[in-house]
């Protein structure tokens, strides 16, 4: 390896993550610690009831992931603050300095499901306008491979694709492939290509139809993956972008201003056993085909079959092979596109869902590293946790109810001369809440402090009033959203459970807004679970109703919330005053090769 190399090598940090993985675990015991302590000081009576024993239970495993995304968050932000990065703790990372020249050719993969023609091939345009900048291009070359069923629609790919390469005189460098029947789906289509062609290309880096990542990123990856021999996969921070509805702008301003923090501190203690979200990553080519075959699962569907979310195994795979599998949030130039209204981001949760599910197959597989284990554990608990969080207020609030239609009971079933008087604990109910509420936002809040603290870095927000405003905004939304998404989650769930499997549909596009009639059929039942929830403790219990209320009230208006923020007019009347803005917006081009986080 030559000196100009040297420093690009990945391979040399691996070894680094024990003392940090001690540390989280040291910190997320002693954060659920205090919080299970003041919850059975709250709950906790000498004679435990049912209810009481199941809100514990049901407590404690959401408290614990509350506190690992914000632990992630204060990694990151203390990292921030001291310009270090996350994987060498020096203030210049691996990928620092002027890109070595590239030795090895990779390939780009863009896999196609009845897609827009158009809009695929103008990202790829932009995406390869950007990388002729490097001076580098020479050394990828683009495959569009289609799974597109849509007969018509495969005909105008295939024009498409033809007219683009030669306006851009790319001769061999740009392929068109059309497969039929579309076996393993996206997984399946990418395994055919490596297969067929693979052994042509040192790297593969995969793209979504709706990703755009800038040059100077691209080359970069390919520069780490040359230098980093024991390397397999090296993922990217996906910022998302372009979308202008009212929902999608506050999506893409929640995760602009927090995911560069929360990926910097989840780098941080991943190191070399991190994960891999499925495209704008690259990955070496001859360990993918020799680590990377997917099993097909015993069982029909949804639990069975064919790998739905094949990312996250994949990655356990390569690991598992003794390759390294990293995540560097610090590459910028890495974009994809939001679902534009709640029902499509809803439904694209449904899909991963099942596909996170599976994984529970895989749990107990032959030689995965325990870090693989842990990342398709906490895959399946980010969709069974709104559940959780449904059953813990249902649980409380049923324990308030009952209290109120029993009354205190100040002699218990043994005899004695003293009553039991009712303790109700308020600094430690106090102290829950504000622990809560600091673990739910606080990687959120330390985000906007970083942001806060530079005029240049507020500046690409908009400024400091409207980077406060648009952070009061968010949280209000999320606030609202969330029972929304708790509800359709743990329909999801049932749903699965009950064997009822979702197909392969192509994903939605384009700032598309909700009609009325759609939103009030969807939402009506959330609307109406929430007005009898309401009614039902203002008679019973109306003391409990203040905190109760965030949820009811996102429930109770679910069908406007829905529509309203899937308006295009009423996100570009929020971008008019400032509100959401992205740094994305603010340079000539707002929706693929543009700045990009922490910079």
């Amino acid at each position: 390896m030559t000196d100009a190399t040297d420093g690009w090598n990945l391979d040399r940090y691996a070894d680094r993550g024990r003392w940090r993985r001690r540390l989280l675990l040291l910190l997320l015991l002693a954060t659920a610690g205090l919080g299970g302590g003041l919850m059975w000081t709250v709950v906790g009576t000498g004679d435990m009831s049912a209810l009481q024993w199941a809100l514990l239970a049901v407590f404690i495993p959401i408290f614990a992931w509350s506190a690992l995304s914000f632990w992630c968050g204060a990694f990151g932000f203390i990292l921030g603050v001291l310009r270090l990065h996350p994987v060498s703790l020096r203030r210049r990372g691996p990928a620092n300095g002027p890109v070595p020249t590239l030795r090895q050719r990779t390939a780009i993969l863009i896999p196609v499901y009845n897609e827009e023609p158009a809009e695929v091939l103008a990202r790829l345009e932009l995406t390869y306008r950007s990388l002729v900048e490097t001076g580098q291009a020479e050394a990828f070359h683009f495959f569009v491979l289609s799974d597109t069923t849509d007969k018509a629609i495969a005909e105008e790919e295939q024009r498409a694709v033809a007219a683009l390469g030669e306006r851009l005189q790319l001769g061999e460098r740009l392929s068109y492939r059309h497969r039929s029947p579309n076996t393993g789906k996206k997984a399946g289509n990418i395994a055919e290509w490596v297969s067929t062609r693979g052994p042509a290309y040192a790297h593969m880096i995969i793209l979504d139809a709706d990703s755009t990542m800038q040059g100077d990123a691209l080359v970069r990856l390919a520069a780490l993956m040359e230098a980093s021999p024991r390397t397999g996969i090296i993922q990217t921070l996906i910022v998302p972008a372009g979308r202008e509805t009212l929902f999608a702008r506050a999506l893409q301003f929640s995760t602009r201003l927090t995911g560069a923090v929360l990926a910097m501190g989840t780098s941080f203690w991943h190191v070399g056993e991190s994960n891999y979200y499925g495209h704008n990553a690259i990955l070496r080519v001859s360990a993918f085909a020799a680590c990377c075959r997917l099993p097909v699962l015993s069982g029909r569907p949804p639990l069975g079959g064919e790998i739905l979310s094949h990312d996250f195994v994949e990655a356990a795979f390569m690991r598992r092979g003794g390759w390294y599998v990293w995540l560097l949030p610090e590459l910028h130039g890495s974009y994809e596109e939001l679902p534009t209204n709640l029902l499509d981001y809803a439904l694209r949760d449904r899909r991963w869902m099942q596909g996170n599910l599976q994984h529970a197959r895989l749990l107990g597989a032959p030689g995965l590293h325990w870090m693989s284990r842990l990342h398709l554990a906490l895959g399946i608990f980010a969709y069974l946790a709104s559940p959780l969080w449904l059953a813990m207020l249902t649980l409380s609030s049923a324990i308030v109810v009952d209290r109120k239609l029993v009354g205190e009971i100040y002699f218990g079933p043994t005899r004695t001369l003293f009553p039991q008087w009712p303790n109700y604990h308020w600094p430690e109910i106090h102290g829950l809440l504000i622990l809560t509420i600091v673990l739910l936002l606080g990687s959120k809040l330390l985000a906007l402090m970083l942001r806060l603290a530079s005029t240049r870095n507020a500046r690409r927000f908009g400024g400091r009033i409207a980077l406060i405003l648009s952070f009061i905004g968010e949280v209000l939304f999320s606030t609202l959203l969330a029972p929304v998404m708790m509800l359709f989650h743990t329909t999801f769930l049932i749903d699965i459970l009950l064997g009822n499997a979702v197909g392969w549909p192509p994903q939605a596009r384009g700032d598309r807004g909700m009609a009325w009639r759609l939103a009030l059929r969807r939402h009506i039942p959330h609307a109406l679970l929430g007005l009898a929830a309401l009614v039902v403790l203002v008679v019973l219990a109306p003391d409990y109703v203040p905190w109760v209320l965030p949820v009811v009230v996102g429930l109770v208006f679910s069908a406007p919330l829905a529509v309203l923020s899937s308006r295009r007019t009423m996100g570009l009347a929020a971008r008019r005053y400032r509100v959401f803005v992205t740094p994305e917006e603010r340079s000539a081009v707002s929706s693929s090769v543009t700045d990009a986080p922490g910079r």
